[in-house]
């Protein structure tokens, strides 16, 4: 099943390191946040992943033309007279990575729509290219499979400025919409399943997901919230990313799962 990450957006709330880089591409413990966020979905067995790019899109390409030089060490042989590399100790992923431009100005559901032809007429996931969690994605898939709705997003409870859920007794989303004062603190945090039919809803590149697709889907009831009860954290912020970056380097970084038995 391919994971379709959305990386193409300005990261203006963070634009002390999105300025030279998309955010996506800002470093925890020395990696891009979108190289853990792959990580976790490769720890369940997910391997194959579609990027979907936009600003400063060229960045994560050639950061990943050159995986071998940010993982291993490497000896530049000129002896010979020619530029012989000897790659030592290949630190290699299993991974096969589709990276697609989808513009600049494209909105959350046009990016999505842009990399149909990519998924093909199959299930996939979806998720944000900037927070990390320890979320049991193979726990998320099953549940998905057994109500057979046409989406399914994973709710947390966090008080923070996001899109709020408002979901039955059985699971069914009842409303999706924008957090205002008087609404409780489940959000939407990423981490989707969705059936190719979800492209349908989706009318071109001005469209955001996150409005008229997923409100349809809600009125449809063909839209089911996960729960999420351990770790979550965006890295819409600097603090936020500092928060992040002092977990990892205590050791003790939730997310890092792939260090561990499944």
């Amino acid at each position: 099943m391919k994971v379709v990450i959305l990386a193409g957006g300005f990261g203006t709330r963070i634009s002390e390191e999105s300025e030279f880089r998309p955010k996506p591409m800002i470093e925890i413990g020395g990696m891009p946040i979108l190289w853990h966020i792959m990580k976790e979905y490769s720890y369940y067995g997910f391997n194959e992943f579609i990027i979907c790019a936009g600003y400063k899109q060229h960045v994560i390409k050639e950061w990943f033309a050159d995986y071998f030089l940010h993982t291993s060490d490497i000896t530049f042989d000129f002896t010979s007279g020619n530029n012989d590399m000897i790659i030592h100790d290949k630190h290699i992923e299993p991974w096969k990575i589709t990276i697609v431009d989808t513009g600049l100005n494209t909105m959350t559901g046009g990016r999505i729509k842009r990399i149909q032809k990519f998924v093909g007429d199959e299930r996939f996931m979806l998720t944000y290219g900037d927070a990390v969690s320890n979320i049991n994605i193979l726990e998320l898939l099953e549940f998905h499979k057994k109500h057979g709705k046409i989406g399914t997003i994973s709710m947390y409870s966090y008080s923070q400025n996001k899109g709020v859920i408002e979901a039955g007794g059985n699971g069914v989303i009842k409303a999706f919409r924008e957090k205002s004062d008087f609404d409780g603190d489940l959000i939407n945090i990423g981490f989707m399943v969705f059936e190719p039919q979800v492209f349908h809803y989706i009318k071109g590149d001005q469209t955001v997901f996150e409005q008229e697709p997923i409100n349809t889907l809600v009125l449809e009831e063909q839209l089911m919230g996960y729960t999420h009860k351990g770790f979550w954290q965006c890295m819409d912020t600097l603090r936020e990313k500092q928060s992040l970056e002092k977990k990892w380097l205590s050791g003790a970084a939730p997310w890092k799962l792939w260090d561990s038995e499944l």
